[in-house]
């Protein structure tokens, strides 16, 4: 947490749960990855975090937008982005969203299946399609496979069928995995885009576009590279897999963006354990899966949880408020607090800043969504 952050919880004490992003932050991390990929166009994943203080800032900075659906899209425009400017990125779209995004000037979308490019040669004629292709997933903590993507194979033969359907065939897409560790990993997709370009180019078919998607990971309980290491590894690999032909390259970060510009400031609501001789705590906060932290699902994505008290620590289990049973946050993960947590007391719960607020929407068991503040 910066000096900033802090100051405004001891400041404004605002009603727990809530969220709070330093804007000068995901300002910083856009200017990372524009320095580390100079070439690459940076089209922000909207879901990440789609707050209009974040949508402005990056409107501001010449960032690009990718969308899911035409709420994102409403959202994006809002903040004064033009059409030209988003990608729907999204491969499960209906018909009639496709036609909206066409009628609000949208010419570029995603597609890994023949039914989906049907519909976008139906509902926007003349677009750009790219094709998403499979990848496995390795050394992400949030894996993206199998539901997302087709074989490289299919997304040749797709793409080879796009003109004569009255669209433009664009280029190739992948995602490696959200929270990306190993920076490797896309020298492997791009391996495969590669030989996609080359068999395509053999039909008489020029691509344009490699979208490399996101993965770029935040610090939470470890170390990660830097964004630098992530761009001079791209970099070479586009050299080395595409010659002297180098595509249009595009990225679209979410977590790096907007993960480490925010905190969450959760109330401990009971302390308790299970027979009298338990060693472990169960600390149950105000927040849980249900209002924002879904992507401790598995214990996939551990946060860094801080308390303001000192002294010696031990072992919790960490669970959220609602009478589901799956609520629970941290079971496995060795999470230590002070052994001197009071109900009461207050946690913060860091690298907080994507994928929360947008979580944070169902209402459980009458639990309001938490509030968000966007500071400067």
């Amino acid at each position: 947490m910066n000096q900033k952050i802090a100051r405004f919880f001891e400041e404004e004490q605002p009603a727990t749960p809530c969220l709070v992003v330093d804007l000068n932050v995901v300002a910083e991390n856009y200017a990372a990855m524009r320095a580390a990929l100079p070439d690459s166009d940076i089209f922000y994943a909207v879901k990440a975090n789609p707050a209009q203080e974040v949508l402005k800032l990056l409107v501001s900075l010449g960032s690009n937008f990718d969308v899911a659906s035409p709420a994102e899209i409403d959202e994006v425009l809002a903040a004064g982005a033009k059409p030209s400017r988003i990608s729907y990125g999204n491969t499960i779209k209906k018909q009639r969203d496709i036609a909206y995004a066409y009628a609000k000037g949208v010419r570029l979308y995603a597609f890994d299946s023949e039914a989906e490019l049907r519909k976008i040669a139906e509902a926007a004629p003349g677009s750009r399609v790219f094709c998403r292709i499979l990848t496995d997933g390795a050394g992400a903590e949030w894996p993206l496979s199998k539901k997302f993507g087709c074989a490289p194979a299919m997304a040749r033969d797709l793409l080879a069928r796009a003109p004569r359907m009255g669209l433009k065939p664009y280029g190739i897409s992948f995602h490696v995995g959200s929270q990306q560790t190993d920076p490797d990993q896309y020298d492997k997709a791009l391996t495969t885009a590669a030989k996609i370009f080359r068999e395509l180019a053999d039909r008489g078919i020029d691509l344009d576009m490699v979208n490399l998607g996101g993965g770029f990971p935040t610090k939470y309980l470890r170390d990660v590279p830097a964004m630098s290491i992530y761009g001079g590894k791209i970099i070479d690999a586009v050299r080395q897999r595409f010659g002297n032909r180098i595509p249009r390259t595009i990225i679209e970060p979410g977590r790096g963006m907007v993960g480490n510009a925010g905190v969450i400031r959760s109330e401990v609501v009971l302390i308790s354990r299970k027979s009298a001789n338990d060693n472990k705590r169960w600390v149950y906060l105000d927040v849980g899966k249900f209002g924002g932290l879904a992507e401790t699902m598995n214990e996939a994505i551990k946060y860094p949880i801080t308390s303001e008290r000192g002294g010696e620590q031990g072992p919790v289990i960490l669970a959220g408020p609602t009478c589901d049973s799956e609520d629970v946050l941290y079971e496995k993960t060795d999470y230590q607090l002070p052994l001197a947590l009071e109900i009461g007391d207050q946690l913060s719960i860091h690298s907080a800043g994507a994928y929360t607020m947008t979580y944070a929407s169902t209402n459980f068991n009458g639990f309001a969504p938490m509030k968000a503040y966007y500071i400067k």
